[in-house]
């Protein structure tokens, strides 16, 4: 996944290209939101801080398994403060009940 913002020093053809030739998939920000482009910028430097900096990779099997275990980790385990300290995945199961319960009693 390679994100940016909509500006033009992104968008030219070698870019393009590169993305294209490593099979690797573009992310932009919506037009006129910036807000989309911190997000996904703050979670590229808690990314590179707690995992890929000073890491080190015999092989690319040990970067995907070691890369699947800090996935696993950082949506099952690491809570996270703007998620009211909870992980992202107790975050969404809370958001889909409370939403199914909005459902529920619209429809009662």
């Amino acid at each position: 996944m390679f994100h940016t913002d909509r500006g033009k020093e992104f968008d030219n053809k070698l870019i393009s290209k590169a993305l294209e030739t490593f099979g690797i998939q573009r992310s932009l920000s919506m037009k006129g939101c910036p807000y989309d482009n911190a997000v996904a910028e703050a979670m590229f430097k808690v990314f590179k801080t707690e995992f890929a900096n000073g890491a080190h990779f015999s092989t690319l099997e040990q970067l995907a398994l070691e890369l699947d275990d800090y996935v696993h980790w950082f949506n099952n385990i690491r809570i996270h403060g703007t998620l009211g300290y909870l992980t992202p995945v107790e975050f969404k199961q809370q958001t889909l009940k409370f939403l199914s319960s909005l459902v529920l009693t619209y429809h009662s």
